[in-house]
């Protein structure tokens, strides 16, 4: 009997493997990792900026990679914040991946390390469907980027374990309506926490700092419901391939 084969599926459940063999592993050197997914121009790296500056001055050891396309630009900005920064050029690839991931922190993590951000490449489509082995998971929309984008990118948001608001301080200039973008990120995600900050006042930046720490210290992590649903379909589809079945649904992979 022929059998289709799922090759989404398929990349996606290899990467599942990978990312918990990355959790274990970070989780045995008592790391931290901070999945931190945005689109282009969000203010990302500014705020992360701030953070690992943060993280250092109150005596947390820190450390980032940055993922791009092309160029270092980012690595070189954020190393002005005193903490170990590695660069990954993806080549290409729209997203990091749990196994390119842990190639890169071998034989470079520092001992030691309580919190590793990792700021993902800029797009809320790829990278929202690979588990990097993370603690927590962050997903930054920015006040110019509209209140209606989580429902833009429900799976993005709705895979999130904490929500970030980035550029408040310019959100009269561009007409943000927050409580508009507060509803739809709870339509598409009941109950994430949201943080709203501004990377030029500093806003909001030492309560998102705070959570995080809250988070690596073993605070409970907010469960998506999308996640279990998820979990729910990669259930099944486990059992209809041992079966010789076929299932062409898609599902993202969760992290836990």
């Amino acid at each position: 009997m022929c059998r289709v084969v799922d090759l989404q599926q398929a990349v996606l459940a290899q990467n599942d493997e990978r990312a918990l063999d990355l959790r274990r592993y970070l989780a045995d050197r008592g790391t931290a990792e901070v999945n931190l997914l945005s689109s282009p121009g969000s203010g990302k790296t500014a705020l992360l900026e701030l953070l690992l500056a943060r993280a250092v001055r109150r005596g947390v050891s820190s450390a980032a990679v940055t993922a791009d396309l092309a160029t270092e630009n980012d690595a070189r900005r954020l190393a002005t914040a005193g903490a170990p920064v590695k660069q990954v050029l993806t080549d290409g690839l729209c997203h990091l991946e749990a196994g390119m991931l842990r190639s890169h922190l071998e034989d470079w993590l520092p001992d030691g390390t309580r919190l590793l951000f990792v700021e993902n490449v800029g797009n809320l489509v790829c990278p929202a469907s690979y588990d990097l082995g993370e603690t927590l998971r962050i997903v930054l929309g920015s006040v110019t980027e509209g209140e209606d984008k989580p429902l833009k990118y429900p799976t993005a948001f709705g895979l999130a374990n904490l929500v970030t608001i980035t550029k408040t301080d310019i959100a009269d200039a561009v007409a943000f309506d927050a409580e508009a973008f507060h509803r739809h990120v709870q339509q598409v995600n009941p109950g994430v926490p949201v943080v709203e900050t501004s990377a030029r006042t500093a806003a909001g930046v030492d309560a998102l700092l705070d959570a995080v720490l809250a988070v690596a210290e073993g605070a409970p992590v907010h469960q998506p419901p999308l996640a279990r649903t998820h979990q729910q379909h990669m259930h099944r589809h486990d059992h209809a391939a041992h079966d010789g079945g076929e299932d062409h649904h898609h599902p993202a992979a969760v992290p836990t």
